[in-house]
């Protein structure tokens, strides 16, 4: 994973804006509607050459292919994994539903519920584990691939990067019919997840984990206190630990957020309690998010938690839970908060979330988020000068 010396670098969480006309492509896709599959494959490639470029416009070092592709960051990898079937799911509750946030704020919800990526809505399909798990991903994985480093190829970024689902992440968003007991289940999940992180290392890509769960999964267990969340933190790095044996940690970025949600987001666990837990993570980087008004102030928790020797900060210094377009200003003093805390060159200026999580939930409007991304550029530069001294 590539540090800088010279400069602060930028990078994302991995997830942009879909084009219409690919949205369109991926929707019908997903609800089983008329499907040009060479066609389909010809748009996400050409999306990926057009996204990187727009990266690379926009002043962001460490890039990704937007995760063009794909339905959601979770959803997609169950089309890689034997063992799994879709079933209707027809007004069921999503998790977010049965939150300490919608417990809480019943009324803001029910009027959010109206808009656009509203936390709480309800999974189209339950994908449910009916047979032995095992990876058949192959092909689309090396599609994925090669798509990014063609273009990639016709790129000035520093390096790329590519998101993968964490296995409890992806235990939680499915049933278990197969196996068992949940471990076995879990286990299982890791086991075949492991195949496409070592894929994409064996790439030359950066692996990025993505795993909300770890830090929301209090939000939404309203039954949970702090110390039960804890031990079930603890459960889940054992097994992602288990899913990336083997695999460098320096090739590897951690990512945990809390989730899609534009509300009023007072039940957060906070940092400090779930710091510790997050670095037993055998990782080279953590991204989490730091600039939004309800997580800005924990950079003082890396005053006291002990960064491991050659472990980098990716923290959030953008945010995807506002349509404001940050101050560089205000992005290079967040930037240089932690540079003073843990030491300049083991920070990655990053952003709190992905801006299309879900194909379907882009609650910023793209024309901010590239714009977002252009001050996230100029905050680092203007960081670096403060950092590095220059002109």
């Amino acid at each position: 994973m590539r540090q800088s010396t010279e400069r602060i670098l930028t990078t994302h969480v991995g997830s942009l804006p879909r084009p219409p006309d690919l949205l369109a492509m991926i929707l019908a896709k997903e609800q089983g509607g008329p499907f040009d599959a060479e066609a389909y494959a010809g748009r996400v490639r050409s999306a990926v050459a057009e996204v990187v470029k727009r990266q690379a416009e926009a002043g962001i070092d460490i890039i990704a292919d937007g995760e063009m592709g794909r339905f959601g960051f979770i959803p997609y990898v169950n089309e890689r994994l034997s063992g799994l079937e879709a079933r209707p799911n027809p007004g069921g509750e999503g998790t977010w539903a049965r939150s300490r946030e919608h417990l809480a704020f019943p009324e803001y919800y029910a009027w959010a519920a109206q808009m656009p990526g509203a936390a709480g809505g309800a999974q189209r399909n339950q994908w449910v584990c009916t047979g032995p798990i095992a990876y058949k991903g192959q092909q689309a994985l090396a599609r994925d691939i090669d798509n990014l480093k063609a273009a990639l190829a016709q790129s000035s970024s520093a390096e790329a990067f590519m998101p993968a689902v964490s296995p409890a992440q992806l235990a939680g968003w499915n049933k278990n019919e197969y196996y068992k007991t949940d471990q076995e289940f879990r286990v299982a999940i890791a086991d075949a997840l492991h195949e496409e992180y070592r894929a994409i290392v064996d790439a030359g890509i950066v692996l990025q984990i993505d795993d909300p769960q770890l830090a929301s999964h209090y939000t939404t267990h309203p039954e949970l206190d702090i110390a039960q969340c804890r031990n079930w933190a603890s459960s889940t790095v054992e097994l992602l630990n288990h899913a990336l044996a083997g695999i460098p940690p320096e090739r590897v970025r951690y990512h945990t957020c809390y989730g899609i949600n534009m509300g009023p987001r007072v039940h957060d666990m906070e940092l400090k309690h779930i710091v510790d837990v997050m670095l037993r993570i055998n990782t080279g980087a953590y991204s989490f998010e730091a600039g939004n008004p309800r997580h800005e102030h924990e950079w003082r928790v890396w005053e006291d938690a002990k960064l491991p020797e050659g472990k980098i900060l990716i923290p959030g210094v953008i945010t995807h839970g506002s349509n404001f377009v940050e101050h560089p200003e205000a992005i290079a003093q967040r930037i240089g908060r932690f540079a003073q805390v843990v030491g300049r060159g083991r920070v990655i200026a990053g952003a709190d979330c992905g801006f299309a999580s879900f194909s379907t939930t882009c609650e910023v409007h793209p024309s901010v988020v590239w714009t977002k991304l252009a001050a996230l550029a100029e905050g680092a530069r203007l960081a670096t000068k403060e950092l590095w001294g220059g002109g």
